[in-house]
């Protein structure tokens, strides 16, 4: 019944958009691509989205459905936001003709649609469906390295300019191009940062996404070595699985997996990095979200063997954690390094004044850096895709962060 329910929803939602293209032309070499255009684009959805099996996953023609449907909605929204507020304007007149006039007009009281807001319209919707189609062919691997310096007090005078790397959010599951992967990688390497600091999501559901790409990731280096957490998408809690059993085989795979990729995966623990007799704290917490996300994250247990004096370095994965937890902690965390939000893969931004995602209604902090106190949160855009696969305006980020001693104001 729902199925039924949302086809009719669909063909109402296609039918009011062709309104405009059959304003603008009666060309039926046109009329006839657009409806192929659609018939094509929602058989493709719903044969993917009917046969989609939780045992399996998402499937790269799973994905393109969904990204070739999104296109093709957001275009017709467009299309109908335009129309609907004409149609504001044309009820009215339709009314005062029946009422008033009706005695005296045959035929329709409905005023005829203009053409040149049916054209407005149609060119106005092109742009974002343009841009979507764009995402998939190349903004998913479009990398972006973004850099910031940040200065603080405390921090130990050896690791004056030591940079940080973090990725996040790599989703191996979604890729479908490895040469363009493989240059992510060697962009990443290009930093020479002295720490990797990847903070989840390696897959989108099971370790076997991984085992591909595990020489490609083998390849990142730095310095002080290579540290990672869970995301949520790591438990495998969004699939089927025949037993309890094979889930929890298939985390330990995936635990192995980032051994063999040479990362220092943290589960509630810290660790040291040390440099010329002075250290500072990585503390990693497995997956901690709001709004129905997996809650392992235990930040007590992860800070039970550092002190509350020292310089520390939080990665956790969601950065609903930040407020909810990090900030109320006896311990203050100098850096939160955070991902999972994508930047929602779809936004505006001109850097340095002004970024804008529908991400922003969910998460408070969602991309970049923000501060409170003498505490900083990094959420990065993320490494990969999911679901939708492309990426509009919020490219795929690699952050590269300088820790800077401030000098104390005499």
């Amino acid at each position: 019944m729902r199925w039924l329910l949302f086809t009719l929803f669909l063909l109402l939602f296609e039918w009011y958009a062709f309104q405009a293209l059959k304003t603008v032309t009666q060309n039926r070499y046109w009329i006839g691509f657009y409806i192929l255009l659609c018939v094509s684009v929602l058989g493709f959805f719903f044969w993917q989205t009917m046969t989609f099996d939780r045992t399996v996953g998402m499937t790269r023609g799973f994905t393109y459905g969904i990204g070739f449907f999104l296109s093709l909605l957001v275009f017709q929204l467009v299309v109908i936001l335009i129309l609907f507020f004409e149609d504001i304007f044309r009820l009215p007149q339709a009314l005062y003709s029946y009422f008033v006039e009706g005695m005296q007009k045959e035929g329709s009281h409905m005023p005829g649609r203009r053409k040149i807001i049916s054209q407005i319209a149609l060119g106005l919707a092109a742009i974002p469906f343009a841009s979507l189609l764009y995402g998939m062919y190349r903004g998913k691997y479009n990398y972006k390295v973004l850099r910031y310096a940040l200065e603080y007090e405390d921090l130990p005078e050896a690791f004056d300019n030591f940079t940080i790397t973090q990725i996040s959010d790599i989703h191996s599951g979604s890729f479908d191009n490895a040469k363009k992967v493989n240059y992510g990688v060697d962009l990443i390497n290009e930093q020479g940062s002295d720490v990797i600091l990847f903070t989840g999501d390696l897959v989108n559901n099971t370790a076997d996404e991984i085992m591909p790409w595990i020489n490609t990731f083998s390849k990142l280096e730095a310095r002080y070595g290579k540290f990672s957490v869970m995301g949520n998408h790591d438990y495998g809690d969004y699939m089927r699985w025949d037993s309890e059993e094979e889930k929890e085989d298939n985390l330990r795979r995936l635990f192995d997996a980032q051994k063999r990729m040479g990362f220092d995966l943290l589960l509630n623990e810290s660790r040291y990095l040390e440099k010329d007799s002075s250290r500072i704290a990585i503390v990693g917490v497995e997956n901690w979200g709001e709004n129905g996300f997996k809650q392992a994250g235990d930040l007590h247990k992860a800070v039970a063997n550092i002190q509350k004096d020292d310089f520390k370095i939080l990665m956790s994965h969601d950065p609903s954690h930040w407020e909810a937890q990090v900030l109320p902690h006896s311990f203050p965390f100098h850096l939160t390094l955070s991902g999972h939000t994508h930047g929602m893969q779809f936004g505006i931004e001109i850097p340095g004044w002004f970024k804008w995602s529908p991400v922003q209604w969910r998460y408070k902090q969602w991309a970049g850096i923000y501060e409170k106190g003498q505490q900083r949160i990094n959420v990065n855009r993320g490494f990969g895709f999911l679901a939708y696969p492309g990426r509009v305006g919020m490219w795929p980020e690699i952050s590269v962060i300088t820790l800077k001693r401030k000098t104390k104001d005499v």
